[in-house]
């Protein structure tokens, strides 16, 4: 029972774990598989597997998918159940069994027991290849010759080791407020605060019908100085 080096590769790999040779890099997760290598790199490690067939490995509910347009180009992959993520469809790698017993119409995985939709029999790829090889015991005629396979071109490669960003699976998000945000919010603004203090005054008190000299009192005082009730 023959299998390709890369799919056992794309079964077996960790993805989504620090790469070791960049350890100390922005956005350095393992998110591609070479299959020339059969084994997982991140986007730091793509120029030196540039003339290499690259497969992009996303990440859906905790577990590796790839995408279906991208799969197609290796191995058949139909009866293998697809979804949608992005407008893009995906299929999963590896198995995904089912605790709960499965109840109602439709049909089960081949291997893992997994409910699944019409017309599918199986909820991944590995449940696939296991279900040929059980069966069959031969890979070859689902196997489909491809020497070139590329990142799509929405994948950004990071250049420079000290501003990397990648469109990655996890993506986090931090941009901290530069130094005029900063500026901006510690100077006085003095027309901002009395507009502010006005309005709920102007409000509040033509709801009460208070006349203009209440009005106008009200309105000359300053912040800070505190107004004593006069004395009997």
């Amino acid at each position: 029972m023959w299998k390709p080096a890369w799919l056992e590769a794309l079964n077996t790999q960790k993805f989504f774990i620090a790469c070791s040779f960049h350890e100390h890099a922005k956005k350095n997760e393992k998110n591609i598989c070479c299959l020339d290598c059969c084994t997982s790199i991140c986007p730091h490690c793509v120029a030196a597997h540039r003339v290499h067939r690259l497969l992009q490995v996303r990440r859906y509910v905790y577990h590796d998918v790839v995408r279906l347009e991208d799969l197609e180009k290796l191995i058949d992959c139909s009866s293998v159940q697809s979804y949608t993520i992005n407008s893009s469809k995906v299929v999963f790698l590896k198995k995904r069994p089912q605790n709960r017993q499965f109840k109602g119409s439709g049909n089960i995985c081949t291997s893992c027991d997994r409910s699944l939709q019409e017309p599918y029999f199986h909820c991944s790829l590995d449940c696939k290849v296991e279900y040929i090889l059980r069966q069959k015991k031969d890979l070859s005629a689902y196997l489909r010759p491809c020497k070139t396979l590329q990142l799509g071109p929405d994948f950004f490669i990071p250049h420079d080791a000290d501003d990397e960003t990648t469109h990655s699976t996890l993506v986090d998000v931090d941009e901290p407020m530069g130094s005029s945000d900063s500026e901006n919010l510690s100077a006085p603004c003095p027309n901002f605060v009395r507009k502010k203090r006005s309005g709920p005054y102007i409000c509040a008190r033509s709801a009460n019908r208070v006349s203009d000299d209440d009005m106008a009192t009200n309105m000359s005082r300053r912040k800070g100085v505190p107004h004593r009730s006069p004395l009997c």
